[in-house]
């Protein structure tokens, strides 16, 4: 069953770009941190609180985005591959959320990243 699953071209293609979306949102993230060499980085936006909607925190803050990235490539892997028995089109379909994941994960690092 391994070998069908990474013989389908489908499933490459979308395993291929979640592992490109996962290092690009870690290394961005982190090259982003590395460039700003200070210890206020915007981790949070509340619209509603008006004059305090910016919440500010530190390094480890932002690194959970690395962290989110891997275990999401790795969680959408592993679920994928266990699921592509029962039906191939769920393994597709995880595959494919992941993505999403994948980039509103890019989209919301940069937006806090981009505030410092």
């Amino acid at each position: 069953m391994t070998t069908k699953y990474f013989h389908d071209r489908l499933i490459l293609l979308l395993l291929s770009v979640n592992t490109f979306l996962a290092l690009a949102a870690s290394i961005f993230v982190l090259l982003r941190l590395s460039s700003n060499h200070g210890n206020g980085y915007i981790v949070q936006y509340r619209p509603g609180l008006g004059i305090d909607a910016f919440k500010q925190g530190s390094v480890t803050e932002l690194m959970g985005f690395v962290v989110f990235a891997l275990l999401v490539l790795a969680i959408h892997t592993t679920l994928s591959w266990r699921a592509y028995r029962i039906h191939r089109q769920l393994a597709v379909t995880i595959l494919a959320l992941g993505i999403l994941l994948l980039l509103l994960t890019l989209i919301v690092s940069n937006a806090l990243l981009i505030l410092r």
